[in-house]
């Protein structure tokens, strides 16, 4: 098999640049504030440690304000002023990714079952999503309405 012949006065197109080098800004911001997120959320946890087989209020509040924070921050930056194109996978999904924790979420009620505490994993489970949710729509909402005001 032979290479096809490329007519001449045309150019050849050119090699593509490393996908690994295209995205190596963006892994690097997002490590970073996944860092720094998943920090703070210890540190949460250490001055609020969860009692053994009652409810994790410092990994529901972590998520509940976690998620206020990304309702505010998303309508900042999108919104509000175009941000950097750094500052979403930094702060968005590292720093607020890294902060809420939905798999230790996950492992709570895992444990709770394990505690024969199930009722108690049951109302964790419901209350951290509706409050979550309700906590970014509140937020964002919020944030909106501040913004229209100081509008006018």
């Amino acid at each position: 098999m032979t290479a096809p012949d490329i007519p001449t006065g045309t150019v050849a197109a050119r090699p593509r640049p490393s996908v690994l080098r295209g995205q190596a800004p963006f892994v690097a911001v997002v490590a970073i504030g996944g860092a720094i997120g998943a920090c703070a959320r210890y540190a949460a946890s250490l001055v609020w440690p969860a009692q053994t087989g009652g409810f994790p209020w410092t990994t529901f509040w972590v998520n509940v304000v976690g998620c206020a924070v990304i309702g505010v921050f998303m309508v900042a930056v999108t919104e509000i002023r175009t941000a950097h194109r750094l500052v979403r996978p930094f702060f968005g999904t590292g720093v607020l990714g890294g902060f809420t924790t939905f798999s230790t979420y996950a492992v709570d009620i895992q444990k709770l079952v394990d505690h024969d505490r199930p009722g108690i994993g049951l109302a964790y489970l419901a209350a951290t999503l509706f409050a979550a949710l309700a906590a970014v729509t509140l937020a964002a909402t919020a944030t909106r309405r501040v913004l229209k005001r100081s509008r006018r």
